[in-house]
């Protein structure tokens, strides 16, 4: 009988147990877990601490008694795992509850012991009385219980990722006033910067103080008042470290098993580690980026549930393998919703990989029918082949569906070019006759077919500066709410009439709200000699990525 041994449950180990069961029921399956859930929703946990998900068993994926009783697995709850033998083949390991030491030898071992917060070392946090980071649910229970006894009216949050903002969301639901305080100088770091700054105009307008390209350097008052790096200080009743999780790595690394990126434990495509008979998985590993191959390190849900199934059926004999990490992840703000999926663009700068972008802001749904809304759609592609490297949305409704497919279409190898082919279901209330990512894929094939030549917002400022001409073609209505100074304002609709007021030996950046109109713009100039490039977004992209409101 076949002796497998995993070392923590939840996502990953807890899927690769209950898979390995259903695969075999010869295997004896011995499950460690350090602490008292075998498997829970910890992306849940925010919304608990915020009052959304009142009852705390929905938290529960499944109990220990009962999926022991179900797969009969030998769970070792509450025992923590301490050192691997790979001479013997063997684990040490401790019961938390009675201290008893003792070795459980194994033919396969599943390493999934996750990540851990980073708890980086600030001066003051000792003495502090009310700073928390959220990982478990005995974390959340923590967070909860002060925020109902204490009542706190005020909390500062460290870290803009995913876990930040949403902590940040729920307290400010909950009535404490939230300031954010990011090293970066954005939130958010799936998205680019351009991006980002449609988010931190809904923050900001929804009450949170934002404090960008700043860090934490100490804790004053029992943790009561924060002081920043920038030498600015904040008064908060309450903090929460939410700077980023690093990867478990102490049994692997005192085991001599290879590891990666940030400390990640190192595996092959069969998610073996460097000893082929230990097998790791989950937010502890090493992966290989879906688009270009890199190895890096994406702690989310569906890679370690994923890997959990693959590397049961991996260890029954099926071949099978893990092509990788594509990344995608989505977040709620309130009313916002905000996804990613792929490469970004500062990604793809760091690697020296050439791209090219698009943003479009169609509507959510069809804009004759109520309650549409923009949609900000980032679309990063292969400039020579049109293949998809990534894509970014920011908007109040239809995000999740726009990057699911697009996701979708890098799995499946579809082009740029293939996305206006996409049959989508539209009806009004829905979307509209040509989806936004139709629209997307149309903005990116008319640059492929050389139809446009684009300016970006961070290339608009070097155009004027060089002497660049800029011209405008929104309404006067338009231009009379904002606008770039020095700009030619001539309407589109008016262009045509209009060319000999414009220069033929210099570059004419045309902009408009979004880039529709601009692009409409760029085809009258290039068929009449003119040499045109449309700013990509418009001006509401270039305004967001200034500084503007939404």
């Amino acid at each position: 009988m076949r002796k497998i041994v995993i070392v923590g449950g939840v996502a990953g180990g807890a899927t690769a147990a209950a898979r390995l069961r259903r695969l075999s029921e010869r295997y004896r399956i011995v499950l460690f877990e350090r602490g008292e859930h075998i498997s829970f929703a910890n992306c849940g946990l925010p919304y608990y601490v915020g009052g959304v998900i009142r009852d705390r068993d929905r938290l529960l994926l499944q109990t220990a008694s009962g999926m022991s009783k179900r797969f009969r697995i030998d769970l070792r709850m509450l025992t923590e795992v301490t050192a691997i033998h790979r001479e013997r083949k063997t684990v040490s390991a401790r019961d938390l509850r009675t201290g008893e030491e003792y070795e459980e030898s194994y033919d396969t071992l599943i390493l999934s012991p996750g990540a851990r917060p980073i708890l980086p070392p600030i001066e003051g946090m000792d003495q502090a009385k009310a700073a928390f980071a959220l990982r478990t649910i005995p974390d959340a229970d923590r967070i909860k219980a002060y925020v109902e006894r204490e009542k706190p009216t005020s909390a500062a949050i460290i870290g803009g990722g995913f876990v930040g903002l949403e902590m940040a969301e729920n307290l400010v639901e909950r009535g404490v006033k939230a300031s954010l305080v990011e090293m970066a100088d954005q939130v958010l770091p799936p998205l680019d910067r351009e991006m980002a700054a449609v988010v931190h105009a809904y923050l900001k307008e929804c009450g949170i103080r934002l404090h960008l390209e700043d860090g934490l350097k100490a804790l004053e008052k029992g943790g009561r008042r924060l002081v920043l790096h920038s030498g600015e200080t904040l008064e908060a009743d309450m903090i929460i470290l939410a700077v980023g999780v690093q990867p478990e790595n102490e049994l692997a690394r005192k085991a001599g098993l290879e590891l990666g990126v940030r400390g990640a434990i190192r595996v092959n495509p069969r998610l073996q580690t460097s000893d082929p008979d230990i097998y790791a998985i989950g937010d502890a590993v090493e992966v290989k980026d879906y688009v270009h191959g890199f190895p890096t390190h994406v702690p989310l849900a569906w890679p370690a549930n994923r890997q959990g199934r693959l590397v049961a059926d991996i260890i029954h004999g099926f071949d099978v393998y893990y092509a990788g990490t594509l990344g995608t992840a989505i977040v709620k703000l309130f009313g916002l919703t905000v996804a990613a999926t792929g490469n970004n663009e500062k990604t793809l700068k760091r690697l020296g990989i050439p791209h090219e972008a698009v943003h479009v802001f169609p509507s959510s749904h069809a804009a004759y029918y109520p309650n549409a809304s923009p949609l900000a759609l980032k679309l990063i592609f292969d400039r020579e082949t049109g293949r998809i490297f990534g894509a970014q949305a920011v908007g109040r409704e239809g995000v999740d569906k726009r990057i699911d497919v697009i996701a979708t279409a890098i799995k499946g190898g579809l082009t740029v070019r293939d996305l206006p082919d996409l049959e989508l279901a539209y009806a009004p209330p829905f979307s509209s006759a040509k989806d936004p990512v139709n629209i997307a894929g149309y903005a990116a094939t008319n640059i492929l077919d050389r139809l446009v030549e684009v300016l970006k917002w961070n290339e608009l400022d070097d155009h004027l500066a060089s002497g660049g001409i800029l011209l405008d073609v929104r309404t006067p209505r338009e231009v009379e709410g904002g606008g770039i100074d020095g700009a030619v304002h001539i309407p589109l609709d008016e262009l045509r009439d209009r060319l000999g007021e414009l220069p033929k030996d210099k570059t004419i950046g045309v902009m408009c709200a979004v880039g529709l109109r601009g692009y409409l713009a760029s085809r009258i100039l290039a068929e009449n000699g003119f040499r045109a490039k449309n700013l990509d977004g418009g001006y509401r992209l270039y305004s967001y990525a200034k500084g503007g409101k939404l």
